[in-house]
């Protein structure tokens, strides 16, 4: 994947001051792969990590073999990219998966073979039974459970979650109703170039170049997100479903989606109505959100105080407001969310999940 301007800051020229990072370096020190180094996710991996001084011992950038012999700035030095393989997880403790899920399949038993934990960002071990499903301030207890890989959710779902997990646990989640609008940058890369190119090119009055999605996304909202299932949903509406269900522990729970792409570069935003099993009010409900660790409460209507998207590209809380009470739905809130889904969505999540092993003593090792 290459790296659209704007879209992945360099590490050697990272601005750390904008983290708002509380991780206590461990006395102990890991050694870490990361598959996938040179895309997206990747290379925000790699700020976090110096970012949150994650406690490493070594830093091993893996990718596909067209990126190997590649190196990459970490912390002033260059890092050789190797390819990943399966002797490429030799020695290594714990290796992050940005890669996609076939990549995953045929490499993560593999690292585990060796030794090696995989927290996996792709689709691949989400819904396996045997595999965790982890978003570390909901349900870090899963951790316990793990046989040498955890998975870490879609991006939707882990910014809607930020959202909604605080006020199921005040009062208790009955059904939930989400709307996306999912930027460019979740496509990957090449669609934040498209985005760019189209913008430039509708400017200078030229034909607008498309080859990422169905249509232009400059200028328009495009319902479609994954492909389409039997049922008429997409895949990413799929996901959201069953991974709520799975993380909430709510096997019951009904949910329904619908997934839009927006012409945003960074961070994506969720409407949810969401209705509960007890009385719900609104002054409560913020309660709740300012309580919990993974959310901010931006809800003043009378300052136009709300979370957007650009507010929270690169911030690690996500945005919460337009709490109200729902119009349609018995013991319903209405409510907004914006997060980034290149950070809570994808790598630091992932970070966080390893994070969480530490504090809470478990090694990481397969």
């Amino acid at each position: 994947m290459t790296r659209a301007a704007g879209l992945i800051p360099s590490v050697s020229h990272f601005s750390f001051n904008r983290f708002n990072a509380s991780f206590t370096v461990s006395t102990n020190s890991y050694r870490v792969g990361i598959v996938g180094a040179t895309g997206a996710v990747g290379q925000e991996l790699i700020a976090l990590l110096q970012a949150h001084a994650f406690p490493l011992a070594e830093l091993r950038p893996l990718a596909s073999a067209r990126s190997a012999g590649r190196s990459l700035d970490f912390g002033g030095k260059k890092l050789a990219v190797q390819e990943a393989k399966p002797e490429a997880f030799a020695g290594l403790d714990l290796a992050f998966f940005a890669a996609g899920g076939s990549v995953s399949k045929a490499l993560a038993p593999e690292a585990v073979k060796r030794g090696c934990l995989v927290i996996d960002k792709s689709s691949a071990f989400r819904m396996d039974p045997k595999v965790p499903l982890v978003v570390p301030e909901i349900n870090a207890q899963a951790l316990r459970t793990h046989q040498g890989i955890i998975a870490s959710p879609n991006c939707s779902t882990s910014v809607a979650l930020m959202a909604l997990y605080p006020l199921h646990r005040e009062f208790g989640l009955r059904r939930v109703v989400f709307s996306t609008y999912q930027s460019v940058s979740g496509t990957g890369a090449d669609a934040v170039v498209e985005l760019d190119a189209q913008t430039k090119a509708y400017v200078a009055g030229q034909p607008l170049p498309r080859k990422v999605y169905p249509y232009q996304i400059f200028q328009n909202l495009i319902p479609h997100i994954d492909s389409f299932g039997g049922d008429g949903y997409t895949g990413e509406e799929a996901k959201m479903r069953a991974e709520s269900r799975k993380i909430l522990d709510l096997p019951d729970l009904k949910v329904s989606a619908t997934c839009i792409r927006v012409p945003v570069v960074r961070a994506h935003s969720v409407s949810i109505n969401a209705e509960f099993t007890r009385p719900v009010s609104v002054a409560a409900a913020r309660e709740a959100i300012r309580g919990f660790s993974g959310a901010e409460l931006v809800d003043d209507p009378s300052a136009n105080a709300y979370p957007t998207p650009l507010a929270y590209s690169r911030k690690e809380k996500c945005g919460v407001g337009r709490l109200r009470l729902d119009t349609a739905l018995d013991n319903g809130l209405a409510l907004w969310v914006s997060g980034d889904n290149l950070w809570k969505g994808a790598a630091l999540n992932a970070i966080q999940t390893a994070e969480k092993m530490i504090e809470l003593g478990l090694p990481l090792r397969a």
